[in-house]
């Protein structure tokens, strides 16, 4: 059984950084994608369709990100821990939403985007 369990959000003003955490635990095979997707407030009713996909990376550390958030959110994997990191910075508020730690596990060739295990989600709110 897989878990992800998020930390690190939080309120901060509009410029401000966050660093999100990711603490994965039931992997025992070696390859698997992870990804941090996003949902904005009223949208809970159809959480996969309605999540940015903000940014990912594999087990070979190849990350891709969502236009609207690169230069300023770094993704990175600490396969040894199993953790994952969002560092987010210059936070807008339109980065205000629940950000849930994602898996597609087990991987055995190039990352689909099915992601089979989700963490609870952490809120993030940036205020003007």
């Amino acid at each position: 059984q897989v878990n992800l369990l998020e930390s690190g959000g939080g309120s901060v003003q509009t410029g401000g950084s966050l660093r999100l955490s990711c603490k994965a635990s039931g992997f025992t095979y070696k390859r698997y994608c992870m990804a941090w997707l996003r949902q904005a407030a009223g949208t809970e009713r159809d959480r996969v369709a309605n999540s940015e996909n903000v940014a990912t990376i594999n087990t070979d550390g190849i990350t891709t990100y969502a236009d609207s958030v690169k230069g300023r959110f770094s993704i990175s994997l600490d396969s040894a821990e199993n953790t994952l990191y969002l560092e987010m910075n210059n936070l807008k508020p339109e980065d205000t939403a629940k950000y849930y730690c994602v898996s597609e596990y087990p991987v055995f060739s190039d990352c689909s985007g099915g992601y089979n295990y989700w963490g609870q989600g952490t809120q993030v709110t940036v205020s003007s």
